[in-house]
């Protein structure tokens, strides 16, 4: 059974840093390009970062660019980083996992095959 467990989400100032992280277990993902997207009450999915399978190719969202670094040091786990946080980035924050799918799926939520259950974050002024 494939699971993907997120952890580290909590409260913190705006200003401060937080690390996510993601689990994966169930099977290989050593192929598997990871991401994390977030979601706000109210509100669709966004897309936040995503790491490619060889962790050479990692892509943002312009809302988070220079803020927050992806990163994963096995096949099977996946961080985010998050520094310098502002209000606007408080929501639940989901990890995924997919394979190779073409450059258009790379920031939808289409082009993962698996999902975690979400970590919140919250970000006071």
């Amino acid at each position: 059974q494939v699971q993907l467990v997120e952890s580290g989400g909590g409260l913190v100032q705006a200003g401060g840093s937080l690390r996510l992280s993601c689990a994966a277990s169930g099977r290989t993902f050593s192929n598997y390009a990871m991401a994390w997207f977030r979601q706000t009450p109210g509100k669709e999915r966004e897309f936040v970062a995503r790491i490619s399978w060889i962790a050479d190719t990692t892509d943002y969202a312009d809302s988070v660019k220079g803020r927050f670094t992806i990163s994963r040091d096995s096949a099977n786990t996946v961080y985010l980083q998050m520094s310098v946080l502002k209000r606007e980035d408080t929501a639940v924050y989901y990890c995924a996992a997919g394979g190779a799918v073409g450059i258009r799926l790379w920031r939808l939520e289409g082009g993962y095959d698996y999902w975690g259950q979400g970590t919140q974050v919250t970000v006071s002024s």
